[in-house]
């Protein structure tokens, strides 16, 4: 052919602009173009001895795959997986709030490190404004999400790689709240409604969720063994505070859990008043019977934790605190996990933290060992040589 040379692979051609086109024939058979044109034909030989690799390696994609907007790419995405109710809700919301205006019309071919970076930049310089209510942690989800779906476009072999490679990007870098003293958490139970009171004491010394809380039934608590078995939640989904029944959304989150035998005669005597009648009844419902709703319950919080001159505690610190207190007792990681439901070691770590009661214990051990080996704490002066 006048004006095209043949090459083992591909095949180079000067177009009437003396530029030169590289072409080759990938492995579904089709003759593909380079995206653009080169000045020197040495530069398109570069090109598809780079293609020619590629193939070889196993890492070639095509490139049509990867003009799929990332839009229709994330909603196939969140429709082919099963997902719990509230995970879907917090992705739908991550997608419409900081992706999809950003990349939703972009190719995900198109998305590059660049890009990734200066909406990461963008984001964050945006959720540090007093008008926009996200901070960091909303980022680092959104990140992680985008992540993982550019992570099924590289499984798919719609793009050659995932261009989220921003280090410690999806790291939620939230400040720890503190534990709640055991004091407070006496007062608070003290000042909710008489119904909501094992609620609060559960919720510390069982570390149980408010989802787990109010799904929880006669027939999953044992008073002679002391344990509750935790294979129900609720979801409560922010659009039209939807109530949906639910597993716990990991394997690690259906477990038993052990209290104390102490709890037993404040659970015994709040089941015989308020809980729903019959083993299936549900043991925390509101004062008319309906069942709990976090609205719901939030003013009744607020004015509790008011009273007990502590406003601002949430609710799930006190499942926190109850993790809290759990490693301060020596529980190992492991029995942390189990305990609160936790199937990443990331997430029980929190509560192994260095607290500054333990410190100081640790401090003072440290000091009687340290006692133990002195005889004679006082520095003695080294010898001196005598002279020559």
């Amino acid at each position: 052919m006048p004006g095209s040379k043949s090459r083992h692979f591909g095949n180079i051609r000067k177009r009437a602009s003396g530029r030169y086109q590289a072409r080759y024939r990938g492995p579904d058979g089709r003759l593909r173009s380079a995206p653009h044109t080169f000045e020197r034909k040495s530069d398109a030989a570069r090109w598809l001895a780079f293609k020619e690799t590629e193939i070889n390696r196993g890492d070639w994609t095509d490139p049509d795959a990867a003009r799929v907007t990332f839009g229709e790419y994330a909603g196939e995405w969140v429709h082919d997986r099963v997902l719990k109710a509230r995970t879907e809700e917090l992705y739908g919301g991550l997608l419409r709030n900081h992706l999809l205006p950003t990349f939703g019309n972009v190719s995900i071919g198109d998305i590059d490190e660049g890009a990734m970076r200066r909406w990461r930049k963008e984001r964050l310089q945006a959720g540090s404004r007093a008008q926009r209510p996200f901070g960091p942690v909303t980022v680092a989800k959104a990140y992680r999400l985008m992540h993982a779906i550019l992570e099924t476009a590289v499984d798919d072999r719609r793009i050659p790689r995932n261009p989220c490679n921003i280090d410690g990007a999806g790291e939620e870098d939230s400040p720890e709240r503190e534990t709640v003293p055991l004091p407070v958490i006496s007062a608070i139970a003290a000042a909710v409604p008489v119904r909501f009171r094992v609620m609060v004491l559960l919720a510390t010394f069982a570390g149980m969720r408010w989802g787990e809380l109010v799904a929880l039934r006669r027939c999953n608590i044992d008073l002679e063994a002391c344990e509750i078995r935790i294979v129900e939640t609720t979801a409560e989904l922010d659009a039209g505070g939807l109530l949906l029944p639910e597993t716990p959304k990991s394997r690690a989150g259906r477990r038993t859990v052990a209290f104390h035998v102490d709890l037993v005669p404040e659970l015994r005597w709040h089941l015989e008043r308020f809980a729903e009648p019959g083993e299936r009844g549900l043991v925390f419902v509101g004062a008319k019977g309906a069942r709990l709703r976090r609205s719901n319950f939030r003013p009744i919080w607020t004015k509790a934790c008011a009273t007990a001159g502590v406003p601002g505690v949430h609710f799930h610190d006190l499942r926190h605190t109850g993790g809290t207190l759990a490693a301060a007792t020596g529980a190992s990681l492991k029995e942390l996990m189990a305990r609160l439901g936790h199937s990443s070691t990331r997430a029980a770590l929190i509560y192994q933290h260095a607290t500054r009661d333990r410190d100081r214990a640790i401090a003072k051990a440290l000091g009687d060992l340290a006692r133990g080996v002195q005889t004679d704490p006082s520095p003695q002066p080294a010898p001196e040589a005598e002279d020559a």
